[in-house]
């Protein structure tokens, strides 16, 4: 049997999941992320640093998607209205607490020679699902639409439980 056909009923891709605990403002229906734990199985980690800035970047990348980043167009023309920094919102330092990022060692003797996998697409992977469920878990109202912006959750904080 070859390596090819000795990897086939195998699964080589890497696993990551997010923890976060959100803080709600009942009145204004703000949402702040104050703590943040990616834990990823990717194979061989070749360079820590690297690697971890890669988790940071997409899990900030999904905060951003989950709380605030939308565009909006203009019924009529099909247009962005919102093409520009100044109306698109996307989280600065300010909206990110300290991140952790953990990498759990493994070895896998099938998905190359070296023992690598990615981490791009899991770094983003379910971090809008974890921002979601903190704030399920703060206020007792599941929010399904996202950004969750200040108006939604005013909304859905407003509904009977």
């Amino acid at each position: 049997m070859n390596k090819k056909e000795e990897a086939a009923p195998h699964s080589m891709h890497a696993f990551g999941t997010h923890f976060c605990e959100v803080l709600v403002d009942p009145d204004l229906g703000t949402v702040r992320v104050t703590r943040w734990v990616s834990v990823m199985a990717a194979g061989r980690i070749l360079n820590p640093k690297t690697a971890r800035s890669q988790v940071i970047g997409g899990s900030i990348f999904g905060i951003g998607a989950a709380l605030m980043e939308q565009t909006v167009r203009d019924p009529h023309l099909a247009r962005y209205t919102n093409a520009d920094l100044a109306n698109y919102h996307i989280p600065v330092n300010a909206d990110i607490p300290d991140m952790q990022v953990e990498f759990v060692d493994e070895h896998d003797p099938y998905v190359n020679a070296m023992g690598v996998k990615g981490i791009g697409e899991i770094a983003i992977v379910g971090v809008t699902a974890a921002v979601a469920n903190a704030v399920f878990h703060a206020t007792g109202r599941r929010l399904r639409s996202l950004p969750m912006t200040p108006d939604k959750v005013l909304d859905a904080l407003r509904q009977p439980a």
